[in-house]
């Protein structure tokens, strides 16, 4: 993940200081354990200020609301109670080429500064530090003792100290060319690692940037660069520190993540896509990432678990299978129990075995015997074999049936789970929290702390929707809550609803307008994605029902996702075809 680099909180602060200064502050709201959100009114609106000391994705910017859920941390409490009401007045930079903002507070501007929050954006040492006037730190987002840093703590009551600064030199505009050259060249080295040895405020984003457009490789070394090399690398870094005085900043995403001085290409020409603000590039960048990294975490976190419930579950449908085959056994062991009581004058003392004539066929049967035992106490042995096998298999059945039911909900889920690969949108990981949502309430999954959470979520995910050849709409449901929400609540009288047959799958929904009758193209479309959408998506055929939504039930006290239907038709999907049409809708 691309880290905050001094040039980037450069552009930070030029656009907020000439957009959001001053402003009042009118709420303090802590998103997690690392993100705090600061609701700032101007006369132009009001907006929030989110504060990051995320160890991966410190930073600060303008973002999105925050989610309605409760805020419970002692942290944000702390800081509405120093700073409630207070004017916003500066932001400033509090030395140079360093990676810390001091955010002034006051009753309104052109008062004395009352309170100042210090937001540290150093990686995994990042902080957000309350101090007052007499610079004493009230509280911090992150407290460190004399045990955990020797050199400097962060502890209530202390006074505020600026982090450590580098030995390395300062940037300056007004550095000759020789002086730039002869630090950068004085121990031979790769011209992208000297460079981030040489100069603070530097970071391998920039670096790369700086070297991209002087022409330079990043493992070329020192020693080796050319006059010409050094002219254009020197006039790079003179654009670099101009830049960053006149604060003409061009940001745009990027292909490797995001530029605030327009060198890279973007990812979407200027006339395709309104131009974006830093603070934009900034909050769809981190949000995407850091959603994507929580999507990979609870991806792995409900694949494990899904995969041990699974084996636990086959496991147990194969050790009832075994026991319902060995009581297919008991017919044979009352027919041998007949037998001998019908041949008890054939018997003798200490028999290990007796061969007896079936009484339909006649031909021998083979009957072991216990020596220690007559005739009659065999037989009786073999009576009560027959009643416990019988007895087992009336109560193995029901069994049985609940492992498959179970089975198959939760093979239904995994179908689900697997076809959410990789994260595109904040639609997948809302998808993927949903399903997660259901195992919680289906009692698959203990973690009393989310579901309270994830009650509070005012955002719900939203299923596939393709057009038909016809252009008739076709929606398909990403886990089972949208399963149930297309069929019991969207389907309408004229729509048509798809499904893999005895296969679990997602449920598809063909949506046709009164009196429209979708042509076989469209028959064949629904099926051929109803079949990618499902648990046989790597087969060349799958068999795929239709019918109308109102011959689809759900039965009593059934699980997420379960349903039953009747008056359906059969038609055979090509999964690899679906897969075609969607890389051409893509395209």
């Amino acid at each position: 993940m691309q880290p905050v680099d001094f040039t980037t909180l450069m552009a930070i602060c030029h656009e907020l200081r000439q957009t959001w200064l001053p402003a009042r502050l009118e709420q303090v709201y802590q998103r997690d354990r690392h993100t705090l959100c600061l609701a700032l009114r101007t006369l132009q609106g009001r907006s929030w200020l989110t504060l990051s000391w995320h160890p991966q994705a410190a930073r600060i910017h303008i973002s999105d609301p925050p989610p309605r859920n409760p805020d419970t941390f002692t942290f944000s409490q702390q800081l509405w109670h120093q700073l409630g009401g207070l004017a916003l007045v500066e932001i400033a930079i509090v030395a140079p080429f360093e990676r810390v903002l001091a955010l002034q507070f006051a009753k309104r501007p052109g008062d004395p500064i009352l309170w100042q929050v210090y937001v540290e954006i150093m990686g995994q040492y990042s902080n957000v530090i309350l101090v007052n006037q007499a610079q004493e730190i009230v509280t911090a987002a992150y407290q460190v003792g004399n045990r955990q840093s020797r050199i400097r703590s962060i502890q209530t009551g202390d006074s505020y100290e600026l982090p450590p600064r580098p030995t390395s030199a300062i940037p300056a505009l007004e550095e000759p060319r020789d002086r730039w050259q002869d630090r950068i060249q004085l121990i031979p080295g790769p011209l992208g690692k000297t460079l981030l040895k040489t100069y603070r405020g530097l970071s391998s984003t920039l670096v790369a940037e700086l070297l991209s457009r002087a022409d330079l490789d990043a493992s070329l070394s020192t020693d080796r660069l050319q006059f010409p090399d050094w002219e254009r690398l020197f006039d790079t870094w003179q654009t670099w520190l101009k830049t960053l005085d006149d604060g003409n900043f061009h940001p745009s995403l990027i292909p490797s993540g995001y530029s605030v001085l327009g060198w890279k290409k973007p990812q979407t020409s200027p006339s395709s896509a309104p131009k974006l603000t830093t603070q934009q590039i900034l909050n769809r960048y981190y949000s995407d990432r850091l959603n994507e990294q929580t999507f990979g975490q609870l991806q792995h976190q409900l694949q494990q678990r899904l995969a041990n419930l699974l084996g636990k579950l086959r496991s147990k449908r194969n050790g009832f299978l075994d026991r319902l085959q060995a009581s297919d056994r008991s017919d044979e062991l009352r027919q041998q129990a007949d037998l001998l009581m019908a041949h008890l004058h054939l018997g003798e003392p200490g028999m290990s075995q007796i061969e007896l004539p079936d009484f339909e066929t006649g031909q021998p049967i083979l009957i072991s015997l216990s020596p220690e035992k007559n005739l009659v106490q065999n037989a009786q042995s073999l009576y009560k074999q027959y009643q416990k096998l019988t007895r087992a298999r009336a109560a193995i059945d029901p069994l049985l049936a609940n492992v498959q039911s179970e089975l198959h909900y939760l093979e239904q889920v995994d179908t689900a789970l697997r076809q959410l690969e990789t994260y595109t949108t904040i639609a997948d990981l809302d998808t993927l929290e949903e399903i997660r949502e259901e195992l919680i309430q289906q009692g698959y999954l203990e973690d009393p702390t989310y579901r309270r959470e994830s009650q509070s979520r005012d955002r719900t995910s939203e299923p596939h929707h393709y057009p038909t050849p016809s252009g008739f709409d076709l929606i398909i449901g990403r886990n089972n809550r949208q399963n149930d929400q297309l069929t019991f609540r969207t389907a309408g009288d004229y729509d048509l609803w798809f499904h893999t047959q005895e296969i679990p799958g997602s449920h598809v929904l063909l949506r046709l307008p009164a009196g429209s009758v979708p042509d076989e193209m469209d028959l064949q479309f629904a099926a051929d994605l109803a079949a990618y959408y499902s648990q046989a998506r790597q087969s060349e055929q799958v068999p795929v029902i239709y019918t109308q939504p109102k011959h689809v039930y759900k039965p009593k006290g059934a699980k997420p996702g379960t349903v039953i239907y009747k008056q359906e038709q059969i038609i055979w999907g090509n999964p690899q075809r679906g897969l075609s049409w969607l890389h051409k809708e893509k395209n």
